[in-house]
């Protein structure tokens, strides 16, 4: 896949220097920075680790896990963990773990398929990254870091591997971000540690980057407008939470008012539409309370940004029939605007939140689950849209799972989707995906029955199974085969 991008952005910057009288003085004004550049007591939560433990064995193994070698440590301030098998494959999988909050111990997250990596002879590897908060950059930093490193530090351990055959990367949430960040030919350009995978699987991903937090806007403005309490959410929600909340909710948030009911559809209608499985996501799933205000109220996403990115221009807010109330929240509903430059591309490395553009030319299967309010299936729908306004929809499969929350896929859906996607980028066929787009599809019954597995395994977190539990409770299981 050949960019324009390179020579546009020389133009674009020769044009900026012409109309400023500059030279090449100018290229050296060092970028501005942000309050996430002066956060630097992040540590290690192991920093004298060398090794971790083995996994526990299964009976269904057939190899021994405490035969990997398994080494730990920090690098650039992020802790990592490796895992090679002795009968290792020559592939590499970098594990990229979602968001960790804003404490200051930095945590390795294993791959949740890491017995499936393991029995099959894949490496892995995994990076805690240099920061926490919502560091899109330093995740993909710092999980390509080390995958440049992986061969230098086995070496070390004493273990001289050959360089990868394969570099395959997959992540969970803010991790789907970097996952879908890290393949996009702007990593490519951008990125000071810079690494071409050859497949991916972002899994519950934050596919629309900063579309995400306009969503969160988006709910809040309507929210209020709704429940009659008007207020501006970048300076003030914080303050009218509490009386918008007990407005439209007798319990927050799976009891809603006859007004919240109202609100609760326009809530479907943001994060992908009628679907299967929204109400169940309300009323048990547990996922919607961080669009509440976890990333703030300022449109910086607490420090990552300088400016706000905030931007509910493109909504059309629908309150399922009832086109009159519809048209009044319209009009009284907020309207919030980006500042322009807010995330724009950088000079010293990738965006602050790096962007997933659909330029991508590698196989990419992504799974979302429907009932899923914190990071919605909408995030599948944008993305959708932009690989195919690039013309590389080729390179993209995508999976409903019926699950109710956020990320609570089964350990077996997991592993499908990662040996569909190694399958096709050797050689095989394109692999069927679910349709993401057509609402009429979407809201069918059955939609997302195609790729659900409900068998549950040893790896597999009683969660997920409680989570499973409700909806067969519910009677919303997928009919038998």
């Amino acid at each position: 896949m050949q960019s324009t991008r390179p020579m546009f952005l020389s133009l674009l910057a020769a044009a900026a220097l012409a109309a400023c009288g500059g030279g090449d003085g100018d290229d050296n004004t060092p970028e501005e920075t942000r309050l996430q550049d002066s956060r630097n007591s992040f540590v290690p939560a192991e920093p004298n680790a060398t090794t971790f433990a083995a996994l526990v064995a299964d009976t269904g193994d057939t190899v021994d896990n405490a035969t990997t070698s398994r080494w730990a440590g920090v690098l650039n301030g992020a802790a990592y963990r490796i895992e090679v098998p002795a009968n290792w494959n020559g592939r590499l999988v970098m594990y990229a773990h979602g968001y960790a909050g804003e404490g200051n111990q930095l945590g390795v997250s294993n791959p949740s398929i890491r017995r499936h990596l393991i029995q099959n002879g894949y490496a892995w590897a995994a990076s805690s990254y240099s920061k926490n908060f919502y560091d899109v950059r330093a995740g993909v930093e710092d999980t390509n870091a080390l995958a440049l490193a992986f061969n230098r530090i086995a070496s070390t351990n004493g273990r001289n591997l050959a360089a990868p055959t394969r570099l395959y990367i997959t992540g969970h949430s803010m991790g789907g971000h970097v996952t879908a960040a890290a393949i996009e030919e702007e990593a490519m350009e951008d990125a000071n540690n810079k690494v071409r995978y050859h497949g991916a699987v972002p899994m519950c991903g934050v596919m629309g980057d900063t579309e995400l937090f306009d969503y969160f806007a988006g709910a809040q403005v309507a929210a209020q407008a709704l429940a009659g309490v008007p207020n501006n959410p970048f300076t003030g929600w914080a303050t009218v939470r509490d009386q918008v909340t007990s407005t439209l909710f007798t319990s927050f948030p799976g009891t809603p008012t006859a007004t919240g009911a109202k609100f609760m559809s326009v809530v479907e209608n943001l994060t992908g539409g009628d679907r299967p499985l929204f109400e169940l996501g309300v009323a048990y799933g547990g996922s919607f309370s961080p669009v509440w205000g976890v990333f703030g109220g300022d449109g910086t996403v607490n420090g990552i940004l300088n400016k706000s990115v905030l931007d509910t221009n493109r909504f059309t807010y629908a309150i399922t029939g009832d086109a009159a109330g519809s048209t009044a929240l319209n009009a009284s509903a907020q309207k919030l605007t980006a500042v322009a430059d807010a995330n724009r591309e950088r000079r010293d490395g990738l965006r602050w939140i790096p962007k997933a553009n659909g330029e991508i030319g590698i196989p990419v299967v992504s799974l979302h689950t429907l009932g899923d309010l914190y990071v919605p299936f909408s995030m599948q729908q944008i993305y959708k849209r932009r690989v195919v306004a690039e013309g590389n929809d080729r390179w993209l499969v995508q999976r409903a799972i019926r699950g109710i929350s956020h990320c609570d896929f089964t350990v077996a859906e997991q592993v499908e989707a990662f040996d569909a996607m190694v399958q096709w980028e050797q050689g095989g066929p394109k692999p069927a995906g679910d349709d993401v787009l057509t609402a009429a599809t979407v809201a069918a019954p059955t939609y997302g029955c195609t790729f659900t597995r409900d068998t549950l395994g040893v790896d597999d977190s009683s969660t997920t199974g409680q989570l499973r539990g409700a909806i067969a409770l519910s009677g919303a299981t997928c009919p038998a085969p």
